[in-house]
């Protein structure tokens, strides 16, 4: 297979509302079936006028979906499309002054609408890739990557088949659109004021636009470094923290062992009074068919006594549903054992309030390990109705006082967006 990269030049500078289309027309009218045509997506978003007027961080601002890591002024951010980019993609350069330049608001539909526009003006069935310049994660510099996708497919599938050796492809998926645009910035270059390339003899431009660029963007669930990297340690836990979520459903899916030692190893990093180690986190297994059965009794009996009615004692032992569902359970346990002895009310209320803010903290500190695991969680407060029964089922100590319970497993849907919250309603100033 022969391949030629092929320079569009004489294109200039290209205006919002400007027919990118007609441009490349005039511009390359020797265009043919089959050629793949990689346009920077600058002149993408020129053309579409994707412009922000104003400072250049506000827009990085406006773009950025979550940070995935900083260092000094960079920023790694997810943005809208899914792209894991620098800056989101932001690009001051080549723009006057006070005013940036977006990627392209989805850039597949704009590929899907050159490609179209293409075939009308020139009668040539060409495919189109959108291209941006993005960093790579374990390799010095920069590189063009594919963004947009009409025309062709962004993979090439060999799952299944062999190599020239018999052995059997299992994971092997070749970003060819990523390898379009890579190639195709050889002769375009970044400041050149080469915008546009050909790429001609290639086989994959099949006149299919089939599922775009946005196939190349990895899921954030099957994404090892979604919350970044070590440098970003703290960023990275501040945007575990938005992602936990009170999940009530499970998909049954079992649960990584050592997902739950790591939340586990996350919790017990929480503040605790007087150097203490406050924190157990009781892993019920074998017990939890007798431990959830002797709760219900003893909820019921409690509910019995206040006068319910035997409706609305069912309703209210519903809410204990979901510890029945979960496909793990923990039971978080304060052992105060470090507490102070005062001789008055007054102090050892506020010793046993400590150690419960501090069992507060490293709860919350599991929860936000979870759902950084990729798991769902959902605390309920039932065993601290019944701590006596939580101990003898579990065979625990007098004096260690359980703390609710934990249901754990893989959510079995995408959580509900969270509603924004005005700080201001809850940050009190004196």
């Amino acid at each position: 297979m022969t391949v030629q990269l092929i320079p569009v030049t004489g294109i200039g500078e290209v205006l919002p509302g400007d027919d990118l289309a007609a441009i490349l027309a005039e511009a390359a009218p020797w265009l043919a079936d089959g050629d793949v045509v990689a346009v920077t997506s600058k002149i993408v978003s020129k053309a579409e006028g994707r412009y922000f007027d104003g400072d250049r961080e506000a827009a990085i601002d406006a773009e950025t979906e979550t940070v995935v890591a900083r260092r000094g002024p960079t920023r790694i951010v997810r943005n809208a499309h899914g792209l894991v980019a620098a800056a989101a993609g932001v690009d001051a350069s080549n723009v006057e002054p006070g005013r940036v330049v977006l990627l392209p608001k989805n850039p597949d539909d704009s590929a899907r609408r050159l490609r179209g526009a293409l075939r009308s003006l020139l009668g040539v069935d060409v495919a189109v890739v959108v291209t941006d310049t993005l960093g790579r994660a374990w390799r010095v510099g920069q590189t063009d990557a594919a963004i947009g996708v009409a025309g062709m497919s962004p993979v090439l599938d060999l799952r299944g088949g062999t190599d020239t050796h018999g052995n059997p492809l299992g994971v092997t998926v070749t970003a060819i659109a990523d390898e379009v645009a890579a190639a195709a910035d050889l002769v375009k270059g970044k400041t050149s004021g080469t915008p546009v390339a050909v790429l001609r003899g290639l086989p994959f431009a099949d006149g299919v636009d089939g599922p775009g660029a946005v196939a190349l963007v990895r899921p954030v669930e099957e994404d090892m470094f979604a919350l970044g990297t070590a440098e970003a340690r703290e960023l990275g836990r501040r945007e575990a923290v938005g992602l936990r979520r009170t999940v009530r459903e499970f998909t049954g899916a079992p649960v990584d062992p050592a997902a739950l030692s790591r939340a586990v190893a996350a919790a017990v990093t929480a503040p605790a009074p007087h150097h203490s180690e406050p924190w157990r986190f009781v892993h019920v297994v074998d017990a939890r068919e007798r431990l959830l059965t002797a709760m219900r009794e003893a909820w019921r009996a409690d509910l019995t006594a206040d006068g319910f009615t035997e409706d609305a004692i069912s309703r209210r032992l519903s809410r204990g549903d979901v510890l029945w569902r979960a496909t793990e359970l923990l039971v978080p346990v304060l052992v105060a054992d470090a507490a102070h002895d005062y001789p008055d009310d007054r102090r050892r209320d506020a010793e046993r309030t400590m150690f419960q803010v501090a069992m507060g903290a490293g709860v919350q500190n599991l929860l936000v390990s979870l759902a950084a695991e990729g798991l769902g969680a959902c605390w309920v407060s039932s065993t601290m109705f019944c701590p006596g029964v939580v101990r003898r089922e579990l065979g625990l100590p007098d004096d260690w006082h359980p703390m609710g319970a934990v249901a754990v497993g893989h959510p079995a849907s995408e959580p509900r967006p969270r509603p924004d919250r005005d700080p201001g309603r809850f940050l009190l100033r004196r």
